[in-house]
């Protein structure tokens, strides 16, 4: 009898070259009419606090307060929107991890996308590459708008080896017959909640240790030049397309159609 396997994949530097929640905001605050400058100024914001040792939940948390107001259909169709452009110019996947990816659903594997980006961004990623599921961090939304806030922890760190084992148990799969592709030492939990897995990119740490026990090592690739600003104004997409991916938000188990 075929023993059920996922194949558990973080997304920004992992199956991606650069940070999806940044290469979206830069491109939902060009299309809401602010200036270039507008997307330099938060983004150093994040920056700084990383730089003083802020813990990255906290400034998960504080990128989603960029969206605070925002109406939810209007990011989900900005952010397909985005995700056309990042096709339409190339660059945005990293080729050898998404080389894996394909291997693994071509072996019958589950593919799972575990992330700290959110399901605005990660649908159109999700639905492009053929993922089964999605495990993100959930960003509070009250009568169809972004609150600046979110309903949980956000997916990083010890939340994604919660996911891992929480997707297992939906599958009833054995966490040791699962793989995890992960590319920075917050990846690290769930990296070892899985009975084999794969460090993506550059980082010394994390390489020397993916050494040590024997994981496999793939190689980082450049990111993309930044995008095109686009035009400011209505988006034509529609946000209700629907999709076949099974969205999981955090630690929730509640299933839905990706918007």
């Amino acid at each position: 009898m075929n023993r059920t396997r996922l194949a558990f994949f973080d997304v920004d530097g992992t199956l991606t070259t650069a940070t999806t929640l940044f290469r979206f905001l830069r491109h939902y605050l060009a299309a809401e009419g602010h200036e270039p400058h507008e997307y330099d100024r938060r983004r150093q914001r994040l920056k700084a606090m990383t730089e003083i040792g802020v813990p990255r939940e906290r400034t998960n948390l504080a990128y989603f307060e960029n969206f605070a107001g925002a109406g939810a259909a209007r990011v989900s169709a900005l952010a397909r929107d985005w995700f056309a452009a990042e096709l339409r110019q190339g660059g945005l996947f990293n080729a050898c991890a998404l080389d894996a990816l394909r291997g693994h659903r071509d072996a019958g594997d589950r593919i799972v996308l575990v992330s700290g980006s959110f399901a605005a961004c990660l649908a159109p990623l999700a639905e492009h590459i053929g993922a089964d599921e999605v495990w993100s961090t959930s960003p509070e939304i009250a009568h169809g708008r972004y609150t600046g806030g979110l309903n949980r922890p956000p997916m990083i760190g010890r939340a994604k080896a919660d996911a891992v084992r929480l997707a297992a148990a939906a599958h009833r799969a054995a966490p040791e017959d699962c793989v995890a592709y992960g590319d920075h030492a917050s990846d690290l939990p769930m990296l070892e909640a899985t009975g084999s897995a794969a460090v993506v990119g550059g980082d010394p740490a994390l390489r020397a240790l993916a050494r040590r026990r024997c994981w496999r090592l793939l190689p980082g690739a450049p990111a993309p030049e930044p995008l095109p600003r686009p035009d400011a104004g209505p988006s034509p997409n529609n946000p209700e397309c629907a999709s076949g991916v099974s969205l999981y938000v955090s630690q929730e188990r509640a299933r839905t159609t990706a918007a």
